[in-house]
C-alpha cells in the first residue's frame, strides 16, 4: 500500500509521458505534421506538384528521423499520422509531376 502514499508525479506536457522534456522530439513531430498537412492540402492540385513532392519528402525524413529518436508511444502515434500523410503527399506529388517543373 505504499503506493498509495506516494504523491502522484506531475505531468510535464502533452507528448511526454516519462515526465521528463522532450523538446528534439516534440520538434521534430511538430515538424512533420506541419509538412504533412501542407503535403495533403496541395496534393490535389496538379500545378504545384513540385511544394507536394518536396514536402512529402521532408515530411517521411523528419517523420523517419523523429521516430529514430521518439521516447514514448504519444509521440511515435503522431509521428506515424504524419509519416502517412506525408508519404500519401509524397505519392500524389510524384504522380503529378514529381520534384522538378
Amino acid at each position: 500500500m505504499a503506493q498509495i502514499m506516494r504523491p502522484a508525479r506531475p505531468r510535464t506536457g502533452l507528448l511526454a509521458t516519462d515526465g521528463k522534456p522532450h523538446p528534439l522530439q516534440d520538434a521534430l513531430l511538430a515538424v512533420t505534421l506541419v509538412l504533412a498537412v501542407l503535403a495533403l492540402a496541395t496534393a490535389s492540385f496538379r500545378g504545384l506538384h513540385v511544394l507536394t513532392s518536396w514536402a512529402g519528402l521532408l515530411g517521411v525524413l523528419t517523420g523517419g528521423y523523429g521516430q529514430y529518436v521518439s521516447a514514448t508511444t504519444r509521440e511515435r502515434f503522431g509521428l506515424v499520422l504524419g509519416l502517412g500523410a506525408s508519404a500519401f503527399g509524397l505519392f500524389f506529388g510524384i504522380y503529378h509531376g514529381g520534384f522538378v517543373g
